[in-house]
């Protein structure tokens, strides 16, 4: 393909037409900072709680609240499915002022033998989306920062947690995980399959700060035919992650 594909146009100026620095830092916010995709449980969890700042967006706000645990505070927002909305709420919480982020979510399986809810940490992730590639050249892998994969290792460790680590697969388009395209990337290494890890690590990179991502057996792609799980109604996995993510913060 030729080097004047767009995505291959990447400007490594830290200065765009439009800026985070829109949304202006706000004295004292927490250096830690917590992401989930879990919606439902970010909104029971914060249901009578008033959020720090709002972020505004066109398919609504995204609010920031902030927890505190042993003595740290840490500021947990809901982040949107799809790699360009999610890197653009990361870019405006590190805008308000947070430096070091764990991320959870879950993510379909590519590979068999992972029971819904086991937990997975994406030791790096194949680019098969196109926002990273604004945030970091062409490569066909992109890993999260290693101060985080340690203090989740340590975190999960501690609690007894069992995981595996291993490659993830971010697409843009979960309707075109073809089965030939999910047995190419299980034999690249590939453990499961989600829309905006590598998005996230690379932006995370770009900005110069620490980030590293949970993720939670979900949905099985590994066969011809797809199993569901009920991943999305997995209520205790998906509250467990988060207060991990949130423990993993704490160390960082």
């Amino acid at each position: 393909m030729s080097d004047s594909h767009p995505l291959f146009e990447f400007d490594d100026s830290q200065t765009a037409v439009i800026n985070p620095s829109i949304h202006r830092a706000i004295p004292g916010f927490p250096e830690r900072a917590v992401n989930t995709w879990f919606g439902d449980v970010f909104r029971g969890r914060f249901a009578d709680s008033i959020p720090l700042y709002s972020i505004p967006f066109e398919h609504g706000a995204h609010d920031v609240h902030v927890v505190t645990r042993n003595g740290v505070d840490v500021a947990v927002f809901n982040t949107p499915v799809g790699a360009p909305a999610a890197v653009a709420i990361l870019e405006s919480v590190i805008a308000l002022g947070a430096r070091k982020f764990i991320g959870c979510g879950g993510a379909g399986i590519v590979r068999e033998g992972f029971d819904v809810g086991h937990v997975i940490v994406p030791t790096g992730a194949v680019r098969d989306e196109g926002t990273s590639h604004h945030y970091a050249p062409v490569h066909h892998e992109v890993a999260p920062h290693p101060a985080a994969l340690a203090a989740i290792d340590a975190t999960l460790t501690e609690a007894g947690v069992p995981h595996d680590r291993g490659l993830t697969w971010t697409t843009d388009a979960f309707f075109r995980e073809t089965p030939a395209k999910v047995s190419r990337r299980r034999e690249q290494g590939c453990i499961c399959v989600e829309m905006e890890a590598s998005a996230m690590f690379a932006a995370a990179t770009f900005r110069g700060v620490t980030y590293g991502q949970l993720l939670y057996a979900g949905d099985d792609v590994s066969a011809e035919e797809w199993d569901h799980r009920h991943w999305d109604s997995q209520t205790t996995a998906r509250e467990r992650l988060l207060d991990l993510a949130i423990n993993a913060a704490c160390r960082l």
